[in-house]
């Protein structure tokens, strides 16, 4: 959560320099001179900050089961069987995690 606070403060004042500890909204300190943001802005960014990264979980889950650089390119040297299965489970990734929305 530490992390999406800075992340929201951030996106609303890319700029910001700013500490928070642990993941208490009430510890953030404004660091050399930065203007402080109010809570009730930051939550609102928390909200959208955490909602962006939840839409992108589909692609997370594809990266982790998608074959390695190293299997596409001995796919793509082997050719034949190899590069039709290498192609199957890039398929089967992509049916199992569509694209959020899609």
């Amino acid at each position: 959560m530490n992390d999406t606070i800075i992340k929201a403060i951030l996106s609303i004042n890319p700029n910001a320099e700013v500490s928070v500890s642990g993941d208490d909204i009430n510890t953030i300190v404004w660091e050399n001179g930065t203007t402080p943001i109010p809570k009730a802005d930051i939550e609102t960014k928390m909200i959208e900050v955490q909602a962006e990264y939840d839409a992108e979980e589909w692609k997370r889950n594809r990266q982790a089961e998608y074959p390695s650089h190293e299997d596409c390119i001995h796919a793509l040297l082997d050719g034949g069987d190899t590069l039709t299965e290498l192609q199957a489970r890039r398929t089967a990734t992509k049916t199992k995690y569509p694209k959020s929305g899609a």
